[in-house]
């Protein structure tokens, strides 16, 4: 999107670009402040970005704020752990491709994702940078507003925000990058008391994202203070140590299938969320693994349900027609790391257009949703419910499910294809949640995937 289209879509989600929106209409006096939308663009996370995609998107970038004279400063929203084929530290590239463009006089300040894996490029590239302080990621919009107001002070001259950076040689295991639980609780609550302190205008812990396998992947912390270099270094080591004196609290505890399926078996009064860390969509995967749906099959555990990309058995649904009873395979197609086809006999429940709206504040902080043409198939048991979708879809929102005719509440397991991010919607809905390592590109067992790049030595790869 360009120009006004990013207000009229974006500035009521709750995405920190409506934070930035809200922000900046917050700090205007007698409408002295503008908010003037450029250019934003987004994916549903998967391989690595073309070299031809991200040429053309910075040179979007490039030549909108070229065109667009008189502007005071620059926020950015950066996820942080992009990857092109041309430049693996993707956000990096595009961040001083614009610092070049701009000078260093007009500030850039940004937010990122606290999955980032930040690189030295991107803060020099900045002012300052605002990581989100939640996973589930919750408070997007609020740092939205931080940053506006951050921007503000410092284009009026009441600040001038002095970022420093560290690097601990560590990877947090996603699987124990909830920031509510008491392992990474604690750092936040220090984090939070670093911010008491004279001068410091922002801090942040980045958790890193083990799925891109470049040279900056794992942890990182940022303080930003006011025209206090040698205090933003001095706060920014001391959180990154504390991360480094605790690194064993964040290595993957890792609970398989038989044993997961084993405890919602033994306690039959529990609604159970079973987190599919293997084939994490919002981590890139492939959305179609079948190994929990096929050990739930298997062993008559129900009623459950798991959701499937599988354009192919989505057509074929749709073509034998609503009540259709049929056997067909359902995913496992994309490739054959996150299991095989499943052979299911069922009919065809209910079809859907795949559309559907969120309004709660969720994970990604997007409003409207689209999986693309959608059928709810039925297993002859009744034990299984399957959505099938025609395109990947990040399981951020109950609003996927209660749009196609559905009661999450009427589940005894529900499989969700991610490992924190659902947590912030199928809470309302379920008493337990279990993190189960499948296979799969995003498997949480890092030693299951093959890295070329990335640092070395690197705890825990590196028992350093």
């Amino acid at each position: 999107m360009e120009g006004e289209s990013i207000r009229s879509q974006l500035a009521d989600s709750h995405h920190e670009i409506g934070g930035f929106f809200q922000g900046l209409e917050e700090c205007s006096r007698n409408s002295d402040v503008t908010a003037v939308p450029l250019l934003a663009a987004r994916a549903t996370p998967s391989g690595i970005i073309t070299a031809d995609t991200m040429n053309t998107l910075v040179a979007s970038m490039l030549r909108i704020v070229s065109n667009t004279p008189e502007l005071d400063g620059i926020l950015v929203a950066p996820h942080g752990a992009a990857v092109s084929q041309s430049a693996s530290d993707a956000d990096g590239y595009w961040l001083c491709e614009l610092r070049s463009l701009v000078g260093n006089d007009l500030p850039i300040i940004g937010t990122l994702d606290a999955h980032a894996n930040l690189s030295p490029a991107m803060v020099q590239a900045c002012d300052a940078l605002v990581a989100y302080r939640t996973n589930p990621h919750l408070d997007q919009r609020l740092r939205g507003i931080e940053a506006a107001h951050l921007m503000v002070r410092t284009v009026r001259g009441e600040c001038q925000p002095t970022m420093a950076a560290s690097f601990p040689p560590m990877v947090i295991n996603i699987e124990r990058q909830c920031t509510s639980e008491p392992h990474l609780r604690i750092h936040y609550e220090f984090a939070d008391s670093q911010l008491l302190q004279p001068g410091v205008l922002s801090n942040s812990i980045l958790l890193g994202f083990p799925y891109a396998d470049v040279v900056e992947m794992g942890a990182a912390t940022v303080v930003v203070t006011d025209n206090d270099a040698i205090l933003a270094q001095q706060l920014s080591d001391e959180l990154a140590n504390r991360l480094w004196q605790h690194r064993s609290d964040f290595e993957g505890q890792l609970m398989d299938i038989d044993t997961a399926l084993e405890v919602c078996r033994s306690d039959s009064r529990s609604r159970y969320c079973l987190l599919d860390m293997g084939d994490n969509v919002g981590g890139g995967s492939s959305g179609d693994g079948t190994n929990l749906a096929a050990a739930l099959l298997a062993q008559g555990l129900g009623p459950s349900f798991v959701c499937l990309c599988d354009p192919e058995a989505v057509a074929f649904c749709r073509s034998a027609g609503l009540g259709a009873r049929l056997q067909l395979a359902v995913g496992g197609k994309t490739d054959d790391r996150h299991g095989r086809p499943l052979q299911v006999d069922a009919c065809v429940r209910s079809m859907h257009s795949g559309h559907f709206r969120e309004t709660e504040p969720r994970h990604g902080g997007i409003v409207e949703f689209d999986q693309g043409a959608t059928v709810v198939l039925e297993t002859v048991d009744r034990n299984l419910t399957i959505m099938l979708t025609s395109r990947r879809m990040v399981p951020f929102s109950l609003q996927q499910i209660r749009s196609c005719e559905l009661d999450p509440s009427q589940f005894r397991i529900l499989v969700a294809k991610g490992v924190n991010a659902p947590l912030a919607a199928y809470r309302d809905v379920c008493d337990k949640f279990l993190r189960v390592n499948t296979i799969g590109s995003t498997s949480a067992d890092l030693n299951q995937l093959e890295y070329r790049n990335r640092r070395r030595p690197l705890f825990p790869f590196e028992r350093i």
